[in-house]
């Protein structure tokens, strides 16, 4: 027997369970139909996971781990000006949403759909997007002391603020299907956030 077949499985559930819930929702992504999605067998989805919110959480996670990937990848390279790489990490999201089809982020429709009747959901997402605040907070506080932000700027309020604005112009992107709303963010809030 392939013992890389439940894991295989697993992973196909979670890859199509992105999609889905993007598409369509927590609420609009049923059991039988992620399987018919997945092309696997009945049964499967309870092997690997205790029901539908276990399911979502560890798509919330699997999605998280390509963010941090991205935040890696993004933030990496100390000589480059701390700006330009916390701006490349949004980019290189955006890139993603367009081969989505600008669905927008999986955080901020999940959020919105259930952090009023889910603490579970809630509290998950808010740590998701505290983490991202978190880690675009160092290189926006090299930014200050550089001298390309204000003296008095917080980085952290700063982090969590450029993290709140984007996820409202991820959401427009979505209702528009166009990436004009995160361009527009990014450069409004980067002339904004340096100006004395």
């Amino acid at each position: 027997m392939d013992n890389d077949a439940p894991t295989a499985t697993r992973e196909r559930l979670l890859d199509v369970g992105l999609e889905l819930l993007l598409q369509r929702g927590y609420h609009g992504v049923g059991v039988q139909a992620l399987l018919d999605a997945a092309q696997a067998p009945k049964g499967s989805f309870y092997h690997h996971f205790r029901d539908k919110e276990d399911f979502a959480l560890q798509v919330i996670d699997a999605y998280m781990a390509n963010v941090h990937d991205t935040l890696d990848a993004s933030l990496a390279d100390a000589s480059e000006p701390p700006l330009d790489r916390v701006r490349r990490f949004f980019e290189m999201v955006a890139q993603g949403y367009a081969s989505d089809g600008y669905l927008g982020c999986l955080l901020g429709g999940l959020g919105q759909e259930l952090s009023g009747v889910s603490a579970v959901f809630g509290e998950r997402i808010d740590g998701c997007l505290s983490y991202i605040a978190g880690r675009l907070a160092a290189p926006l506080q090299e930014a200050r002391d550089a001298g390309q932000l204000p003296v008095g700027t917080d980085p952290q309020a700063l982090a969590m603020l450029l993290v709140n604005c984007w996820e409202g112009a991820a959401l427009r992107s979505r209702l528009s299907h166009d990436p004009a709303p995160l361009g527009a963010m990014l450069d409004f809030f980067f002339a904004a956030a340096t100006r004395e």
